[in-house]
C-alpha cells in the first residue's frame, strides 16, 4: 500500500474517523456547488431538519445550464431560470456565498475556484460534478460526488470514502511543439483506457509534468477521471506557489510565508512508496484526436483509425460500436474529417492560455464555409482578460462567435447543442453518444489549438501545418491546407 505520497499525507490529515463499515469519513475543506446537483441536496437538509454545517467553507456558482448568447433574465428556457432562482434561494437561505452572473467572478465551477484562489495545496475538495479532479493540480485531493454526497458535506463537512491506491504516472521528456496539455493526457488514457484507474489516484510527475504551466495541470488533472482514477494530482512546487500569490483568497504577509513552507513538505518525497508505476516519453507524443465514442479512443493525427485487427480483443465490441455510429472507416487517416461544428471552451480547455493558444492559430485566418465556431470563456474573469488583450477580437474577425461564460456544449444542458449528425471539433473532456445535445451527434475531442485548425481547414489537420507556415496578419481569407496522407 502506498505510503509517504501527498495523497496519503492529505488523507491522514483529514481523517476524522474509522466507520465501521471500513471507510474513513473524511473532513473536505473546500465544498463547490452550482446549480444542477445541489437543489436536491438542500431540499433533503429541509426534509431532515438539517443546515450546513460550514457555510464559510462552501461556494457557489451557474455554470451548467447558463445560456451562452444572451445571459438577461429571466433566461428563455423556464427550467433553466428555476435552477438559478433556486440556487440564488438556497445560497441566501444559508449564508453560503454565490458567484452569480454579472459578479465578475462567475464562471465554470473548476475554473473560478483557482482563479481565486480558493483552491489551495493540502486541501480536501468535493464538487457536485466529474471533473472536481481538476482542483489535483495544485497540491489538494479533490473528488467529484453525488447528490446525496453534496446532502452529507453541506450537513456535516465530511464524507464517507474509502481510501484509494495511488499510482504515479511519470512523464519526462520534453513536448513537441504544438502539443498541448490537452495531447498528453489523451496519450496517458489512450495507453492506460477508460477503466486502467479505477481504485486509483494518480500521480503526475516527471520534467514534462513539472515544466507545465499551472493552467496546462489542470488540464492534465480534469481529465484524470475519464481514465478511470478518482483524482488525479500534482505535487505543489513554485510553479503553483507563483499562481496563487496575490489571489484573493491566497495567504498574506507572514502567513503566505507559513504556508508555501507547509505546503512543500506535502509533496511525495524521494521515500515515498506507490502501489504502481508507469512511464511515457513526451517527445513521442503528438496532437491527439479522438476518433470514437471514450475519451480512450484516441490516436496521433498523423494515423489511422485502427482496425479491430490491430486493437486487443477486449477493446473491439467498443470499437466495432464506435464505427457504426461515428462512420469512421476503419484504416482510414483521422486528418481530412470533415467537421461541422467547433467549440473551444469548458473545464478542460476554457482558461486564459487555452484561448491564446487557439487565438495564435486563427490570426489572419477565417472560418471555412458552413462550419459554426465558438468559443466560451471558461469565467467572467476569463473573458474580461481574452478582452482586454483582444483575442475576442481577433476570434471575431476570423469568423468565430464571441460567447459569455459557461459550460456550454461541452454537456449542452443549455442551448449549445449538436443537431442530428452533426460532427463537432471540441476542446471539452467527454465524446460519449449523445453528450453534446444530440442523440446522434458525434465529438472529437481535441485541444483548443486543434479545434481553430479544425475551424479554418474545414476539416481535422494538423496544427503543427498551420504553426510552421502562419497566415498573415488580417488577412482575409484562410490558409490553403491541404488533407494529410
Amino acid at each position: 500500500m502506498s505510503s509517504g505520497t501527498l495523497y496519503d499525507k492529505v488523507w491522514d490529515l483529514h481523517r476524522v474517523a474509522e466507520l465501521p463499515g471500513g471507510a474513513t469519513q473524511l473532513f473536505i475543506g473546500l465544498h463547490l456547488i452550482h446549480e444542477v446537483t445541489s437543489p436536491q441536496a438542500f431540499s433533503a437538509l429541509r426534509d431532515l431538519g438539517l443546515g450546513v454545517r460550514h457555510p464559510e467553507r462552501t461556494v457557489a456558482t451557474v455554470d451548467h445550464i447558463v445560456p451562452t448568447t444572451s445571459q438577461a433574465r429571466p433566461f428563455a428556457d423556464p427550467l433553466a431560470e428555476e435552477m438559478l432562482a433556486t440556487l440564488e434561494r438556497n445560497c441566501a437561505e444559508h449564508g453560503i456565498t454565490l458567484h452569480g452572473l454579472g459578479s465578475g467572478r462567475q464562471g465554470i465551477v473548476h475554473v473560478i475556484a483557482p482563479e481565486l484562489g480558493l483552491t489551495q495545496p493540502g486541501m480536501t475538495v468535493a464538487c457536485g460534478d466529474s471533473h472536481t479532479s481538476t482542483h489535483g493540480a495544485f497540491g489538494a485531493i479533490a473528488f467529484g460526488i453525488g447528490t446525496s454526497q453534496v446532502r452529507d458535506v453541506l450537513a456535516s463537512q465530511s464524507l464517507a470514502m474509502n481510501k484509494l491506491k495511488v499510482r504515479r504516472i511519470r512523464v519526462d521528456g520534453v513536448l513537441q511543439s504544438g502539443v498541448a496539455a490537452k495531447d498528453l493526457i489523451l496519450h496517458i488514457i489512450r495507453m492506460l483506457g477508460v477503466k486502467g484507474g479505477v481504485g486509483y489516484a494518480y500521480e503526475f510527475a516527471g520534467e514534462a509534468i513539472e515544466a507545465l504551466s499551472m493552467e496546462e495541470r489542470m488540464t492534465l488533472c480534469n481529465m484524470a477521471i475519464e481514465g478511470g482514477a478518482r483524482c488525479g494530482y500534482v505535487n505543489p512546487d513554485a510553479t503553483t506557489f507563483a499562481y496563487l500569490q496575490g489571489r484573493p483568497q491566497a495567504p498574506v504577509g507572514d502567513a503566505w510565508a507559513r504556508a508555501v513552507e507547509w505546503w512543500r513538505s506535502l509533496a511525495s518525497g524521494p521515500e515515498a512508496v506507490f502501489d504502481d508505476e508507469v512511464s511515457f516519453d513526451a517527445s513521442l507524443i503528438a496532437p491527439t484526436v479522438t476518433w470514437g465514442i471514450t475519451p480512450a479512443q484516441g490516436i496521433g493525427v498523423n494515423e489511422t483509425v485502427p482496425t479491430a485487427a490491430q486493437l486487443e480483443p477486449d477493446e473491439r465490441p467498443i470499437a466495432e460500436e464506435a464505427y457504426r455510429y461515428m462512420d469512421l472507416v476503419p484504416g482510414a487517416p483521422i486528418a481530412g474529417t470533415p467537421v461541422d461544428v467547433c467549440f473551444i471552451g469548458s473545464c478542460t480547455n476554457g482558461r486564459l492560455s487555452d484561448l491564446r493558444a487557439a487565438a495564435a492559430v486563427a490570426q489572419g485566418r477565417q472560418v471555412a464555409a458552413g462550419i459554426k465556431a465558438f468559443v466560451v470563456p471558461g469565467s467572467e474573469q476569463v473573458a474580461a482578460a481574452a478582452e482586454a488583450e483582444g483575442l475576442d477580437a481577433v476570434f471575431r474577425a476570423a469568423g468565430f462567435e464571441w460567447r459569455e461564460p459557461g459550460c456550454s456544449m461541452c454537456l449542452a444542458m443549455n442551448p449549445d447543442r449538436l443537431e442530428g449528425r452533426q460532427i463537432s471539433a471540441s476542446s471539452s473532456n467527454r465524446n460519449f453518444k449523445g453528450r453534446q445535445g444530440s442523440a446522434n451527434g458525434r465529438t472529437l475531442l481535441m485541444s483548443p489549438a486543434m479545434v481553430a485548425a479544425a475551424a479554418v481547414a474545414g476539416h481535422v489537420v494538423d496544427v503543427r501545418e498551420l504553426l510552421a507556415a502562419p497566415a498573415a496578419a488580417g488577412a482575409s481569407r484562410p490558409a490553403v491546407v491541404g488533407t494529410p496522407g
